[in-house]
């Protein structure tokens, strides 16, 4: 059986993998490291969870311990789809390299330039980051990717996933012809080959495993709904989710939730915490420190539950992961390989289910047309159909039709008797009341014309007396406006002068 000791590693590269509890490379390290130490590009192919950051960490160490970085121009370069992956490799750089002098630096989104920059300019060695900060750094003339010795391509299929390959082609644009390129993936599409064909020189190829297959640790159920009604397919998703949590019981000790959609991440999230489960939502929109505080927590177990999007499906070694729930079934096939590759890691044993409802049985048939096998079917727990069907709700198939039901209405409407109508209505009272209230205002307009010629008599010294005026015995009442001044009354007559 071969040992890493056997692979011509730096001794101080054998050190700190015996320090981290290694001793037996996987058949994908015992494979690439090799070629990878001979200089050789690589075109490793293996399933998720088989060990392939170390693949090209380990030799990319051994053939940087000579030489020096020089400012804005680093030795090697690695590149990862996610932050999260980025994240990952630079930790395994850290344990590796951690009794050599080698630097690094993370180049990924969420981080500011200023701090980046300042790694940039003292000159790295591993140079670790996503393409898109790449090209962000490259454009700001702030890099040059013209030394590059090294570079390393990870997880090739979720960049063609995510539109990452025009970046891609770019990027190896930049670098020398001269480089040597380790290139990685759990799948091989036709534009994946098309780079590596254009790409790399004579690679060698490695395949340890065939293409898009699972690991035999993981035990893997298919969990059919059939809502009662389309309206609460959502409802009753999150319902046998639950359901499915419980009934594995102690067993399920931690576990990965994956959803298509970010929103729904929040959503399922926040549902299980609301029934008393230790869960926490990760995706694409959320800042990269919550992000890695969540990782974090699962990876220390202040979080059991973990509900993710694709983010989370590629690369993340997180080596005890009991479960895996697809609370959505993934609509492209490739990914259903790496979600479920998130258990059953390093030969431990996994169970990943997976939630399917009649709209999803298009994306079933591709991962079973995939995996060239039928995926085994399972049944929703003891008690889930009473939980999700309550007392007093029926199934739209015990409903009558809809044109019976108009004619069971137009029946039961011509059996029940009819009301005798009153002789009187009480909508006749009304009318007298809009006739008064209308024609009150024409009776009031002459005497508001009359008093409006009275104010302005007053005004002129007019002397009529009360009962001329209006008719009326009262008083008449002075106040504002009423009474004028004598002084304002007097005439005054101009003198012609001479």
């Amino acid at each position: 059986m071969t040992k890493f000791s056997d692979l011509k590693l730096d001794p101080k590269v054998l050190k700190a993998v015996a320090e981290a509890g290694y001793e037996t490379p996987t058949p994908i390290q015992a494979q690439a490291i090799p070629f990878a130490l001979e200089g050789r590009d690589v075109l490793g192919i293996a399933q998720t969870g088989t060990g392939k950051t170390a693949s090209f960490t380990l030799p990319l160490i051994t053939r940087l311990s000579r030489g020096r970085a020089r400012a804005r121009m680093p030795r090697s370069l690695v590149l990862a789809p996610t932050r999260e992956l980025a994240a990952q490799v630079a930790e395994n750089f850290d344990t590796y390299a951690k009794h050599t002098k080698l630097t690094k630096a993370l180049l990924i989104g969420g981080v500011s330039f200023a701090e980046q920059d300042k790694l940039i300019d003292r000159g790295v060695d591993v140079l670790i980051a996503t393409p898109g900060r790449l090209l962000d750094h490259f454009e700001r003339g702030k890099l040059l990717l013209t030394g590059v010795e090294v570079m390393v391509v990870d997880e090739a299929d979720r960049m063609l996933d995510m539109g990452f390959i025009p970046d891609i082609e770019r990027i190896f644009q930049l670098t020398p012809f001269t480089r040597q390129t380790l290139f990685f993936s759990a799948t091989m599409a036709p534009e994946i080959e098309r780079i590596t064909n254009m790409f790399l020189s004579n690679p060698a190829r490695i395949e340890v495993a065939r293409q898009a297959t699972t690991a035999e640790t993981i035990t893997q159920v298919l969990v059919e709904l059939k809502p009662s009604r389309k309206d609460r397919t959502f409802t009753e998703k999150r319902e046998l989710l639950r359901k499915l949590i419980r009934a594995e019981g102690e067993a399920c000790s931690n576990a990965i939730i994956f959803c298509n959609r970010k929103i729904d991440v929040d959503v399922v999230a926040k549902s299980l915490k609301s029934h008393g489960f230790n869960a926490s939502p990760i995706h694409g929109d959320l800042d990269q420190s919550v992000r890695m505080k969540t990782l974090d927590g699962f990876r220390d177990g202040t979080v059991r539950l973990l509900v993710a999007s694709d983010v989370a499906a590629r690369g993340l070694d997180i080596p005890a992961v009991s479960h895996v729930f697809n609370f959505d079934v993934p609509s492209h096939s490739e990914d259903y390989v790496h979600r479920i590759g998130r258990t059953g890691r390093a030969g431990r044993l996994g169970k990943a289910f997976t939630i399917a409802t009649p709209s999803d049985d298009k994306y079933l048939s591709a991962i079973e047309s995939l995996l060239q096998k039928q995926l085994p079917r399972g049944e929703a727990p003891e008690g889930f159909d009473d939980a999700a069907r309550p007392e007093g709700k029926r199934d739209r198939s015990d409903r009558p039709a809809r044109g019976e039901r108009s004619d069971r209405r137009r029946k039961s409407d011509s059996e029940r008797p009819r009301r005798e109508k009153p002789e009187e209505t009480p909508a006749e009272a009304p009318v007298v009341e809009v006739v008064e209230a209308v024609e009150a205002p024409v009776a009031e307009t002459p005497v508001r014309e009359e008093r409006r010629e009275e104010k302005r008599d007053d005004k002129r010294g007019n002397s009529r007396s009360r009962r001329d005026r209006g008719g009326r015995d009262e008083a008449p009442v002075v106040g504002m406006g009423d009474h004028v001044p004598d002084f304002l009354m007097r005439e005054f007559r101009t003198r012609k002068a001479g």
